[in-house]
């Protein structure tokens, strides 16, 4: 297990690159970031802006998959402002969302766009969830499916030309192994946590292909026949980053998570991944099956913004990665038809026995290693 010698993410990120000096490839972008010409970034931008008003036929220019925190904020306000496109805003609500989350998006409505909110079968979600826990150590991963399949059929039913995306995830966090960078949205169908994007993934006793059509996501053919495009819009956007969209949503009425607290949530900010609470137990499970957590990419922004240093930066992990209050485990058992003994059963299962060892004191696993310095596994 090594890290970053500029920011504190670890090797056991899937599909992250180290350079020869043992920098990531997140901090090479950040780096590269001085550099761009954000002028001619801008041009093309409009260019785009341009192509899918010339193209549109029903009203509305683009597409945004929107989940209604921060980064959605920033999207719709954004494309309708700056570049003067009449966006259609598309949700894929999670079940149980929480109060804080559907206000969210009322508020994003409120501030003057349209919206379709998909909803899909919420004893599909539950055993889906319930499986992929099981099989991958990852409750959410079905819902990313549809999260980001919908807005490319809303794309397709409606004739709209252009989806535009937050950020490429091959930039901002260095999985270039996983995706490509560019600005090129379709490739989020390689990222790990899609796998591919198929609705088949999730066919199941009592579930079939009918079952899931949320799940799917367009054939890249459909798409390109079509000719429907997408975009990172955050490889265009030179104020994009981490604080900056966070700053700039709590300004146009983004709520936090109420009561917030790090050692409950595992995460710095009340601001992010506000509208599931499965999203806090998924965390620690990434953290016991990595060895890092939100917290990890959370302080790994702030570095590159200058914000923090890098020491400071590994207290914070260590303190606070991977926490998750045991109310939070209780509800995802009681959703998913588990006990909580089941539960640590199969979370064992998935635990990284190289870099964790169980504690004496509380029967739990603690880390082996030390945040930001090597470890030999």
């Amino acid at each position: 297990m090594k890290y970053c010698k500029k920011c504190v993410q670890p090797d056991t990120r899937p599909g992250l690159v180290f350079d020869k000096e043992g920098v990531c490839a997140a901090c090479r972008y950040w780096e590269e970031t001085a550099r761009i010409d954000w002028a001619e970034r801008d041009k093309r931008l409009r260019e785009i802006a341009d192509w899918a008003r010339g193209r549109a036929r029903q009203g509305f220019d683009c597409i945004i998959g929107v989940s209604g925190g921060k980064d959605s904020h920033v999207q719709a306000f954004y494309t309708r402002d700056r570049l003067g496109l009449r966006a259609l805003l598309v949700n894929c609500a999670p079940d149980g969302i929480t109060d804080v989350g559907r206000s969210n998006l009322e508020n994003l409505v409120q501030h003057g766009f349209d919206m379709i909110s998909y909803r899909p079968n919420p004893r599909v979600i539950r055993a889906l969830a319930r499986r992929s826990f099981i099989e991958h150590g990852n409750p959410v991963k079905p819902s990313e499916y549809s999260l980001f399949a919908v807005s490319y059929q809303a794309a397709l039913r409606f004739g709209i030309p252009l989806v535009i995306q937050g950020e490429n995830p091959a930039a901002t966090l260095g999985v270039v192994e996983s995706i490509p960078p560019g600005d090129d949205a379709l490739m989020i169908r390689q990222h790990n946590t899609l796998g591919g994007g198929n609705a088949g993934d999730w066919v199941q006793d009592g579930i079939g292909l009918k079952d899931l059509q949320f799940y799917q996501f367009p054939d890249a053919a459909e798409l390109g026949r079509a000719g429907i495009r997408a975009i990172w819009i955050g490889h265009y956007v030179k104020e994009w980053s981490y604080s900056a969209n966070i700053q700039f949503a709590v300004d146009h009425g983004l709520r936090g998570r109420p009561g917030h607290e790090p050692s409950l949530t595992g995460r710095l900010s009340p601001h992010c991944s506000i509208d599931s609470d499965m999203q806090i137990v998924n965390q620690m499970l990434k953290f016991y099956k990595f060895g890092f957590g939100f917290v990890t990419d959370e302080v790994c922004y702030f570095i590159r913004e200058g914000r923090m240093s890098r020491q400071e930066a590994a207290e914070l992990v260590e303190r606070y990665d991977g926490k998750c209050d045991e109310r939070y485990i209780r509800e995802f058992c009681e959703y998913i038809g588990m006990d909580e003994a089941e539960f640590w059963t199969i979370t064992d299962r998935w635990v990284n026995k190289s870099i964790f060892e169980r504690d004496g004191a509380t029967v739990r696993w603690k880390p082996r290693f030390r945040v930001g310095r090597d470890f030999p596994t």
